[in-house]
């Protein structure tokens, strides 16, 4: 059972991106590093849910994915909260890699899922398991929960690395995370219980 946190936090899904349009899975990340950011409504859809979340001050502490898609989400967040804190990027919140599948369909997301159903440490296509994704962003909270005390954190990733760390929050296991409300494109939510 995990402890109450000292901290709160929030989690964004990254604006509308090239990928998404494009309908192709793009997690490795040496292409998502540097390719497909942000569309033109994605930037849009960033800077107005900004605007529209009363959560957020300029006393937040930005914490994202080091993909061009998160690192864009981000800087539009730090820009319209006028944030005091530099973005801080960090690999335990990269996009989960879907492996052999990486460049194809994005149809193929929901293969990957139903297998999650079935086993949570599965390896199918060579993909990161429901498990280690959440072991990997659960180790930033548990790393930010030993350093601060009464601060806000938003945590801006992809949207499985989200659905999957918000199992870590509410205490249900990775294989359920599709069970979960999902998160849209440039979506703030809560994460503490």
């Amino acid at each position: 059972m995990k402890q109450k946190l000292r901290n709160t936090y929030f989690a964004m899904r990254h604006g509308q991106s090239e990928a998404n349009v494009a309908g192709i899975i793009a997690s490795d990340p040496a292409i998502g590093c540097q390719q497909y950011g942000l569309t033109e409504t994605g930037k849009q859809q960033v800077s107005t849910s900004v605007q529209n979340s009363s959560d957020l001050g300029n006393g937040v502490r930005i914490m994202s994915s080091d993909f061009l898609r998160t690192k864009e989400t981000a800087e539009i967040v730090h820009s319209v909260l006028k944030a005091q804190n530099p973005v801080q990027y960090t690999k335990e919140l990269r996009e989960r890699f879907f492996g052999d599948l990486n460049g194809q369909s994005d149809q193929h997301y929901q293969d990957v899922w139903n297998l999650d159903q079935q086993n949570a440490d599965h390896r199918e296509y060579d993909v990161e398991s429901a498990n280690q994704v959440v072991v990997r962003a659960s180790a930033l909270i548990q790393q930010l929960e030993k350093q601060f005390t009464n601060e806000v954190f938003l945590l801006v990733a992809h949207g499985d690395v989200l659905q999957l760390l918000q199992t870590w929050f509410q205490n249900v296991p990775a294989s359920q995370h599709r069970e979960l409300p999902h998160l849209s494109t440039a979506e703030i939510r809560c994460l503490n219980n």
